[in-house]
């Protein structure tokens, strides 16, 4: 069964470690994740921007996906299903699909207008007994249309918005979506502890967790980051492992044409990248 994120990643903040969130792309993506975080008996968050939602039909598929994986395949440690970078129509629609988390970036509009709409979903949110998070400094990259440069987020704006009691909240720290670019400046690890001074007990989240140097995340952690999201590395994984197939040859051989053989190079490189992720954070066998 679907668990909010709050109690996992309350649990993370206390003990100094993160709960990674693995964007979910197709069926194979998903059943990599939940496999790999049973394996490793680690909580874990699976999420979904929009862009991902429309592919897979729709948030009701992915709904009713994720639940029948949840049940054929015996998953019994933690897992939210959770709206990416959601607008505000999106965090309404994956409310009334099943997810048991949404994010609401508001951080395009401005602060009053970011506190008014997460304000109202945040009610909606604790009706249900659903987490949200909320966005404060734009991340830096293209997530589904919206770039940002990597901005470093208000410290005060950020209190504004964790007192309306979001679950979560993702500050820009100078990190970026997608592969980061040689001139990357690093993590603003002043801007890190400045929030988490004003905010306190609220889990953090980091955006665009690939390519971030170990001892970086490890900081980060340490300065109160409970969720770190990872959707590129997985990507670059999959396709480097359905190249390696193809290029040998192997479609062509017997029945490697077949999707469940194609497909397989890909999904165990997904798995491999997750494991790596899940013991960076610091999540293993912290699903109990």
């Amino acid at each position: 069964m679907l668990v909010s994120a709050k109690e996992m990643l309350t649990k993370a903040k206390a003990g100094h470690y993160a709960v990674g969130q693995f964007n979910i792309n197709n069926l194979e993506w998903t059943k990599a994740v939940l496999l790999t975080a049973q394996e490793l008996n680690s909580p874990v968050i699976l999420g979904v921007s929009e862009g991902a939602g429309k592919y897979m039909c729709g948030y009701k598929t992915i709904v009713g996906m994720v639940n029948g994986m949840l049940e054929e395949l015996n998953i019994t440690v933690p897992v939210a299903l959770h709206l990416d970078h959601g607008s505000y129509e999106g965090a309404k629609k994956c409310i009334e699909a099943g997810f048991s988390s949404v994010m609401f970036d508001g951080s395009h509009y401005p602060i009053e207008e970011n506190i008014e709409k997460t304000k109202e979903l945040v009610s909606i949110c604790n009706e249900k007994g659903l987490s949200i998070e909320a966005e404060v400094g734009s991340i830096g990259g293209e997530e589904d249309g919206v770039i940002g440069r990597g901005e470093c987020a208000d410290p005060d704006e950020c209190k504004q918005i964790a007192d309306l009691g979001v679950t979560m909240l993702a500050a820009g720290i100078g990190n970026i979506h997608g592969k980061y670019p040689a001139n990357w400046e690093g993590l603003s690890f002043e801007t890190l502890d400045a929030v988490q001074q004003k905010t306190g007990d609220m889990p953090l989240v980091l955006h665009g967790g690939t390519g971030i140097p170990e001892d970086m995340i490890k900081k980060a952690i340490s300065l109160g980051v409970a969720k770190i999201n990872v959707n590129t590395e997985c990507q670059l994984s999959f396709a480097a492992a359905t190249r390696k197939y193809v290029e040998a040859g192997k479609d062509l051989e017997g029945k490697g044409f077949d999707p469940r053989k194609l497909l397989a190079p890909g999904f165990e490189a997904i798995k491999a990248t997750v494991k790596e992720k899940m013991e960076l954070f610091g999540s293993v066998d912290k699903a109990n």
